[in-house]
């Protein structure tokens, strides 16, 4: 039998990676960081490019805010004045609020190109996509000379950052061990606020130039995320491919490699690089048994998906999305300012606490780094709902009076401070982290794709609905976000199983029940997994003995 017959052979039967070992290769061709660094040092570079990523994505969502106060930008746009105090009067709130709204309809166009992209070209070679075209957009947006043109630049970066948000959680998420996933995604969403709080706090310094009429004021912001972006392009090249992607395309030799660098290379880390890989491989056969169908129509109607059940996990992830936003991070956004605004402060003291606020905000989310592998996804959920739920009931019983928000001053608008925090320690994170890990692998870009239409759908919704539910109702809005956080219990303890601490090579057991009730999908899970050893041998922390029987057996 030849080289390559054996190869094939393999593949089929889901031999031992022993048999595999003699095309192991000792590097990577041309300089790449997986040749330099190992283990937890490769993990936190890998994660630290990641997080640049999340940064720009951070700072475009915030960077609007300050554009929208700029005289130029509401002068050129045509969408009101400022009066002689300096006050902004909008008077086509619908064109202001189109020009940010249209940015999430790039999103939702963009993350299914890179799921699309993700899937077949891979990881590295998406997010420099998604970071060329993002820079693309916002050269155009920063050069805005119209309402027209700045809502087509708008659409060209959301595509960009659609594309980026499709792949580098998939990318971060396959790098890293199912020990620490949801550390490793915490800690890039701390960056993410912190590109919100680099936007806010840019702004406010340029509000001072020129007494803040000057065009610099806002088309330097918008160029300025340039700048991360052009790092992202120039050095995502060196470093490693998902070692899941490789080892589905084939690239066994560079999968094994990638992921003993990962894991470690000597003793009882490479037994276990290996049997992952080949736990790896036998998921890789298993799903395309189960499913010979991975396009988004067949995804979203579960066509051809077998037991993985794929057209569910595509609703629990696209909901989950939708219901960060209308747990009421959007809602205090807005209404943020006008908290402040009755509780007694003036407006140069309202921009201070507000810039303040997005310090707690991005603070906060460190809390999320520690929590969220000890004590799991749902429980981070459920905490998060209850202190959001508290919040907001109280900003809505003091915002709903003017006289009681004066009275209480600073306690009125410490509660704004309370929910975003809160937000940032739970809510923030795990809608984007859930996607990335509960995909098959042959699909996984495509799987987290469709988060990222339900987080286009959720933000481009509020975004246009928000000011009219102010603008009507008021601060009873909050209300209707706070009963929103109530309702999320019930749902995530119902239908969101627990994927802490699971390799994602057993999420697929996790999902193969006929129900969508999370307490059956526990009992299967369980059931086959003592029926599958083959999927759960690197979750054991086996030493090298037990290790070398587990893969002999596989």
């Amino acid at each position: 039998m030849t080289q390559a017959q054996d190869a094939d052979t393999m593949a089929d039967t889901h031999s031992s990676v022993e048999n595999r070992s003699q095309t192991q290769i000792d590097r990577l061709p041309g300089f790449n960081v997986v040749n330099v660094l190992e283990k937890r040092s490769l993990l936190i570079a890998i994660n630290s490019l990641a997080a640049l990523s999340i940064f720009f994505f951070g700072y475009d969502q915030g960077v609007m805010g300050g554009v929208n106060n700029a005289k130029n930008y509401i002068d050129l746009m045509k969408i009101g004045y400022v009066d002689d105090e300096g006050t902004p009067i909008i008077t086509n709130s619908l064109l202001q609020g189109g020009i940010v709204a249209v940015y999430y309809l790039g999103t939702l166009v963009g993350c299914l190109l890179g799921g699309w992209f993700g899937d077949r070209i891979g990881r590295i070679k998406s997010i420099a996509l998604g970071a060329a075209w993002a820079i693309f957009g916002a050269s155009l947006q920063s050069a805005a000379q119209n309402s027209d043109w700045m809502i087509g630049a708008r659409v060209v970066n959301g595509i960009g950052t659609g594309i980026l948000n499709a792949v580098v959680p998939v990318w971060a998420t396959e790098t890293a061990e199912h020990t620490s996933r949801g550390q490793f995604i915490a800690i890039e969403f701390t960056l993410n606020i912190f590109g919100v709080v680099v936007a806010y706090w840019l702004e406010y310094g340029l509000s001072f130039i020129d007494y803040g009429n000057s065009a610099f004021r806002w088309r330097f912001p918008l160029a300025f995320q340039i700048i991360p972006l052009l790092f992202l392009l120039a050095t995502v090249w060196f470093f490693p491919e998902s070692p899941r992607y490789l080892a589905k395309a084939g690239r066994d030799a560079e999968a094994q490699y990638v992921l003993r660098r990962l894991r470690g290379s000597t003793g009882d880390d490479a037994v276990r690089a290996n049997i992952e890989l080949q736990e790896i491989r036998n998921v890789i056969a298993l799903e395309k048994q189960e499913s010979t169908k991975t396009s988004y129509y067949h995804m979203l109607f579960g066509i051809g998906s077998g037991r993985l059940h794929i057209a569910r996990r595509v609703q629990l992830v696209i909901w989950l999305q939708i219901l960060q936003e209308w747990v009421g991070i959007a809602g205090v956004t807005v209404y943020a300012p006008t908290i402040f605004r009755i509780a007694g402060f003036s407006s140069g003291k309202s921009q201070w606490i507000s810039g303040l606020n997005n310090i707690f905000y991005m603070f906060a989310t460190l809390i999320c780094v520690f929590t969220l592998d000890r004590i799991g996804r749902r429980w981070t959920l459920y905490w998060g709902s209850v202190g959001q739920g508290i919040a907001l009931g109280e900003n809505a019983s003091r915002a709903g009076d003017t006289g009681k928000a004066s009275s209480y001053g600073a306690a009125a608008a410490s509660f704004v401070f309370i929910f975003t925090s809160v937000f940032g320690a739970t809510w923030l994170t795990v809608p984007w982290l859930y996607p990335a890990e509960i995909f098959p692998l042959q699909m996984r870009n495509h799987g987290n794709a469709w988060g990222v239409v339900g987080w286009s759908i959720g933000n481009g919704w509020l975004t246009l609905l928000c000011p009219v539910l102010f603008e009507r109702i008021g601060a009873t809005t909050l209300h209707i976000f706070g009963i929103v956080n109530i309702i999320t219990i019930p749902i995530v303890w119902a239908l969101y199983p627990e994927t802490n601490q699971r390799t994602l090579e057993e999420i697929d057991l996790l999902f193969a029940s006929s129900s969508p009730w999370v307490w059956d999908a526990e009992k299967t899970f369980a059931r086959l997994k003592a029926e599958e050893p083959a999927l759960q041998v690197s979750a054991k922390d086996l030493p090298v003995g037990d290790a070398e029987q587990g893969r002999a057996s596989g």
